[in-house]
């Protein structure tokens, strides 16, 4: 039989894809899921029970929540990425993570087929091929819902056509969980005008006292909440039930897919919004100018590759060693007060804060020029705008 790996999430496309592919097509189908936060050990099993029942030969689930954190979420947090200043990036990123494990599997097994559940009309099928056509170019794509353009009671009909005949009925609202973030779609986002109910997003108001909470950060990466010492992912994961508890990092974002349609989708993030803005606050202290300006720009533009599925592009490689490099003394505390749907960046303390100096504060006496140097500065900065002036009013 021929060899397939199949990316498999256990969701309705996906399970059609395993019985498809498997019965009708007769390949010998590897089902695989990659967990990048978003999966508990119970999810696990059950969708290992129905891979198996759906005709797979196996299936195997990838933990790859600490290689998405060193891979991919590290580099979000230095970058301070958000898409449109407002989304973090949280599917988009996982689904590269996914792709690198599958494609990796599909090359351990010998495999000579590969296959997703994707449609024609979003985002992942592209970051999937993308990421399969430069790792295992010599591997073919097999993707059933888009080559035969299927709805969803199509697909339905299938599987209970073939004695599958589980509850396909689709929620109101669509959940995509993972490490840094939660995506929530509904018939809301398909508008432009309306905002999701607060019944929408799984995690509901429970605090409403204000608590102040101190995150410690060692060149750019988060070491410690409240003093406690951690590893990031762990430190990730408990900041965001902390902080998910004030129902905080709700947004929607609107943003434009790589096929060139606009998208609209709701996110609830609320340990990566904190994060990326306290990290920014104590990069403000700790940061020349300069780096700021240019990490913004490669920041933006890492963030955009990698929603575009140009992951693999070694200029992402680049990026990241110049966003590493300037981590080199982000290192310090940051206070942050939660309240109810909001945060609020207090302050920082860092060895390295550039308010510090001896030789003057901003706005007060300095120490470190007399008067007649700050105007003598001060006339040969202005030399520029003083000739295109002269000449320009000369030319009226």
């Amino acid at each position: 039989m021929k060899k397939l790996v199949l990316a498999y999430s256990g969701g309705l496309d996906t399970s059609y894809c395993a019985k498809y592919l498997s019965k009708q097509k007769g390949f010998e189908v590897h089902a695989v899921s990659v967990n990048t936060g978003g999966f508990s050990p119970d999810e696990i099993k059950d969708i290992k029970t129905k891979a198996l029942a759906l005709g797979a030969a196996s299936y195997t689930s990838i933990d790859a929540v600490e290689s998405f954190y060193e891979q991919v979420v590290k580099y979000l947090i230095f970058g301070n990425v958000l898409r449109n200043n407002t989304y973090p990036l949280s599917v988009s990123a996982e689904r590269i993570v996914q792709a690198v494990e599958i494609a990796n599997y599909a090359k351990k097994i010998g495999a000579e087929y590969i296959a997703h559940g994707s449609t024609g009309a979003g985002n992942d099928q592209v970051r999937f091929d993308m990421i399969f056509q430069t790792m295992i170019p010599e591997i073919k794509i097999i993707t059933p819902i888009r080559d035969n353009t299927l709805s969803r009671e199509e697909e339905i009909a299938y599987l209970r056509s073939n004695g599958v005949d589980y509850s396909w009925e689709k929620g109101k609202y669509s959940i995509n969980r993972g490490l840094w973030g939660t995506s929530v779609g509904g018939a809301e986002t398909l508008t432009s005008h309306l905002t999701l109910p607060e019944t929408a997003y799984p995690s509901q108001l429970q605090h409403k006292n204000p608590k102040k909470t101190t995150l410690t950060f060692e060149k750019g990466e988060l070491v410690a909440i409240d003093g406690k010492e951690g590893p990031p992912v762990e430190n990730i994961e408990k900041l965001n039930d902390l902080a998910a508890a004030y129902a905080i990092g709700r947004d929607i974002h609107v943003g434009d897919t790589i096929i060139g349609i606009k998208g609209r989708v709701g996110f609830e993030a609320a340990a990566p919004m904190i994060i990326i803005k306290a990290h920014h606050l104590l990069e403000k202290h700790t940061l020349s100018k300069w780096q700021q300006f240019q990490k913004e720009q490669l920041g933006n533009f890492y963030g955009m590759l990698l929603h575009e599925g140009q992951y693999l592009d070694e200029v992402m490689r680049n990026i990241e060693a110049f966003l590493t490099d300037t981590q080199k003394h982000v290192s310090g505390e940051v206070f942050v007060m939660l309240h109810p749907y909001r945060f609020q960046l207090e302050g920082i303390h860092s060895p390295h804060d550039l308010m510090n100096a001896s030789f003057g504060s901003y706005g007060e006496i300095n120490k470190g020029w007399t008067a007649t140097e700050a105007k003598g500065f001060i006339k040969i900065l202005s030399n520029s705008g003083k000739i295109a002036n002269h000449v320009n009013q000369q030319h009226d």
